[in-house]
């Protein structure tokens, strides 16, 4: 017996998914040296606290995407593979995720750039809602290139008409990613050598502007003279000088692409998350950087909602939120998805940060 998720289309939680506050998400990816390979992202919403879910979906599931319309008879379609998803907003919008055939897609915000296929009543059958496409992605493919077929046959349009395109991150063990912008309507996809997505502006504008910090290294720049005046470096890691520092999506994703591509390959998986995750601390949004001067930031810890890391090798998902720093692990390898029933769980059972007491005895 199929499952199926049909349920109605009820008000997002992110306010229609506008281009209001902010969503600065960051990802960056590595492989370690024993051939794992790890892709991390940061999620960022700065308008307000945001409902956030990890999904387990079973072999057999079926969906239904939803349409512009308010209806939810778009395309269907039925999990070849189970595979866990990371939701925002709702259990049905999948950002982040892997499968059991270690395919990893990810979905960032990409305002004001890219332009979807106009929707076509007509075509309801083979349309499919931006936010639900890495559910589409996750639950259909094993690989980039069935990926990048399969999306090239739907059309894909906004679930919130007038809202905010996005792009897409789609990654397999081999260390091959793509990331995937439709220009025109026409799905675009870019091989990304450099292991980072941010937001907008497009993937190839990013990678041009690299070229723009290309005197940018490690280290410490020795003393020079400027005329007789002579000049010494102030603090260690001079050679980073100049390096943007702010949250804007082109300076995070200079930043990123230094900090990945200088600090060195780890050895393992495990060893490889941690890294990405210590290198995303400086990606962390204050609430403050969305909030106007004169008003008050929103009660809630930071803008960078979660935190996540998934070693699509070893099958692992470790997660870590704004309300608790502890990393959390979900192994794909200890579910059977042809058994396990669909799940929807908080990120958080308790929305608070556990601390260990250090006991000092005479």
């Amino acid at each position: 017996m199929k499952k199926e998720l049909v349920c109605p289309l009820v008000a997002f939680t992110l306010v229609g998914f506008t281009a209001t506050p902010t969503m600065a998400c960051t990802g960056i990816s590595s492989m370690a040296k024993d051939g794992a390979m790890v892709m991390a992202r940061t999620i960022d919403w700065g308008g307000n606290e945001v409902e956030n879910f990890y999904t387990v979906v079973p072999r057999g599931y079926r969906q239904q995407s939803f349409l512009p319309n308010g209806g939810t008879d778009g395309m269907a379609f039925t999990a070849k593979h189970g595979y866990v998803g990371l939701a925002m907003g709702e259990k049905e919008f999948v950002v982040e995720g892997v499968n059991e055939a270690r395919l990893s897609a990810g979905l960032f915000y990409f305002p004001g750039y890219g332009e979807y296929v106009a929707y076509d009543a007509e075509r309801k059958q083979h349309t499919m809602a931006d936010l639900q496409l890495v559910s589409y992605i996750l639950s259909s493919f094993a690989t980039v290139d069935e990926a990048i077929e399969g999306i090239k046959k739907i059309d894909v349009v906004s679930v919130y008409p007038g809202a905010s395109t996005a792009h897409w991150r789609i990654a397999e063990t081999s260390g091959r990613q793509v990331v995937l912008e439709f220009i025109g309507g026409k799905p675009c996809f870019y091989e990304n050598h450099v292991g980072v997505i941010t937001n907008a502006p497009g993937f190839d504008w990013q990678l041009t502007n690299l070229n723009n910090y290309m005197n940018i290294g490690t280290g410490t720049v020795g003393n020079k003279f400027l005329g007789k005046q002579e000049l010494r470096s102030i603090g260690a890691g001079s050679g980073y000088l100049g390096l943007p520092g702010d949250f804007t999506r082109p300076s995070r994703f200079v930043r990123a692409a230094f900090l990945l591509n200088t600090t060195g390959q780890q050895t393992d998986g495990w060893k490889t998350v941690l890294h990405l995750f210590h290198l995303l601390n400086n990606f962390d949004v204050p609430v403050a950087c969305d909030t106007p001067v004169g008003e008050v930031p929103g009660d809630f810890p930071r803008a960078t909602q979660w935190t996540v890391a998934s070693d699509l090798t070893n099958g692992k998902i470790y997660y870590r939120t704004m309300y608790n720093q502890n990393i959390r692990l979900i192994d794909l390898a200890e579910i059977d998805f042809a058994k396990v029933k669909f799940i929807a769980a908080p990120l958080d059972s308790r929305k608070e940060q556990p601390v260990e007491k250090i006991v000092i005895s005479d």
